[in-house]
């Protein structure tokens, strides 16, 4: 069983599914995170697209500002997680809105 489910986060992510634009999620994630929660979700994902247009570690250490062991669980996620960032990033490929 996921360790993370529970009522509390279930709704929370529910909450999520209710952001209808990127002008909400801006406000809705900056009232419930920090500056740096944030940024560090964005530059994981970011590493996440890198690694899946086989991008190597050198040149994701050079393009962006990620530590090297954070880079790897990244790679670890992809490889052996959940699946969650293979299923968003192949969703925004059908939409055309991943650079």
């Amino acid at each position: 069983m996921n360790k993370l489910k529970n009522p509390t986060n279930d709704a929370l992510f529910e909450a999520f599914l209710k952001l209808e634009t990127v002008e909400e999620c801006y406000a809705f994630f900056e009232d419930l995170c920090t500056f740096k929660e944030i940024e560090a979700m964005g530059t994981r994902f970011e590493a996440a697209k890198l690694l899946e247009k086989s991008k190597t570690y050198e040149e994701i250490l050079k393009d962006i500002t990620i530590s090297s062991s954070t880079l790897s669980r990244v790679s670890k996620a992809l490889k052996y997680g959940t699946g969650g960032y293979e299923l968003i990033i192949n969703r925004l490929k059908e939409n055309k809105k991943m650079d």
